[in-house]
C-alpha cells in the first residue's frame, strides 16, 4: 500500500501485531474490533478514504478450525459490522471486504463471481460459507459507500499454514494427512503476495465481487502429492470414504471430493491481475 503512494494505519490488538505493522512502514492503531465504541472513535479519528477488512481469527492449524469457528465468526460478523457501520458514517469512500474463493458453488464447472456459496456443506465447510453469504450481502447493501469484495483462495506463502514451515505442511509430513477416495475436489490457491498485488488493484478497480485465485485451480488426488514431494514428505496414504467417514466424518470426504475451485477471468482482465504460478509445481 505505501509503495502506491497511501498512508497506511493498521488496526491490531496484540503488542506483537502492532510491532509488525510499525517495522512495515504503516502506522499502528492498537484497538479492539469487538469494541464498538472504539472502532467508531478511530474511524472518526482517521477519516480514511477506503477501509480494507481483512479482521479474522483463525487457529494456528487448519485442523483447529472447528474450535476457532465461534470465535471467527464473532469477529468477522459483529466486529466487522462495527467497522462497515462506522465507515458509512463517517464517508469512507470505498469499502473492501475480504471473502471466501475457496467454497464457491461452481456446478459442474469453475465458479465465477455470480457463483454461490457452499451454505448446505457439512461442518466448517457449510459454517463458514454461511458466514461469508453475511458478509457479501452486507456489502451489497451498501448505497453511498463503494464496496469490492475480493473471494481469496486458500492463502500459501511466508507465515500461511500452505508453506514449508506451516502447520498443513508439519502435519502432512507426520502423515497425518491421507487422499480420500477419488479426491475429486478442485482447489484454488493465491499467493499471499498475489493477494496483496489484488488488494492494492481493488483502491481503485470497479466496484463488485471478485475471484482473487491463482491460474492453476488443481485436483486435490494432483496437488497433495505434488506439495508433498515439494516439502520433501512422503507420498500420501489413500483412504476409502467409507473409512474416512468413521475415522475423520463427513466434512473430510466433502473437502476432498466436492469443492469445484473458482475463475479468476474477471480479475485478470479488470484489475490487471497477474499471480505468480503456485511454489509447488517449480520443483
Amino acid at each position: 500500500m505505501r509503495d502506491a503512494g497511501c498512508e497506511v494505519w493498521g488496526l491490531a490488538h496484540r503488542p506483537d501485531s502492532l510491532k509488525t505493522i510499525e517495522k512495515r512502514g504503516a502506522h499502528p492503531v492498537k484497538g479492539d474490533a469487538l469494541d464498538r465504541a472504539n472502532i467508531f472513535e478511530l474511524i472518526e479519528q482517521i477519516r480514511p478514504d477506503v477501509v480494507i477488512d481483512q479482521l479474522t481469527s483463525l487457529p494456528s492449524s487448519p485442523f483447529d478450525l472447528a474450535q476457532r469457528l465461534p470465535a471467527d465468526r464473532r469477529l468477522r460478523l459483529e466486529g466487522v459490522g462495527y467497522l462497515f457501520e462506522a465507515a458509512q458514517t463517517f464517508h469512507v469512500q470505498r469499502y473492501v471486504q475480504q471473502l471466501s474463493g475457496f467454497y464457491l458453488d461452481g456446478g459442474n464447472g469453475l465458479a465465477t463471481e455470480d457463483s454461490p456459496l457452499r451454505t448446505s456443506a457439512p461442518g466448517t465447510i457449510g459454517a463458514g460459507a454461511r458466514m461469508y453469504a453475511e458478509l457479501e450481502k452486507r456489502i451489497s447493501s451498501a448505497q453511498e459507500m463503494e464496496s469490492i469484495g475480493l473471494r481469496y483462495g486458500f492463502f500459501y506463502g511466508p507465515g500461511t499454514w500452505y508453506w514449508p514451515d506451516g502447520a498443513f505442511s508439519r502435519h502432512l509430513l507426520k502423515g497425518e494427512v491421507s487422499l480420500i477416495g477419488k479426491a475429486k475436489s478442485t482447489l484454488s490457491f493465491i499467493h499471499v503476495d498475489d493477494a496483496a498485488q489484488a488488494t492494492v488493484a481493488a483502491l481503485t478497480a470497479p466496484a463488485g465481487i471478485y475471484n482473487v485465485v491463482d491460474n492453476h485451480p488443481t485436483k486435490m488426488s494432483e496437488w497433495l502429492p505434488a506439495y508433498a514431494h515439494w516439502i520433501g514428505a512422503d507420498v500420501p496414504s489413500c483412504l476409502d470414504e467409507r473409512d474416512a467417514l468413521h475415522l475423520l466424518g463427513e466434512e473430510s470426504i466433502y473437502f476432498q471430493n466436492s469443492l469445484t475451485g473458482a475463475c479468476n477471468r474477471k480479475a485478470l482482465q479488470v484489475m490487471g491481475f497477474n499471480p505468480q504460478q503456485p511454489s509447488w509445481l517449480n520443483k
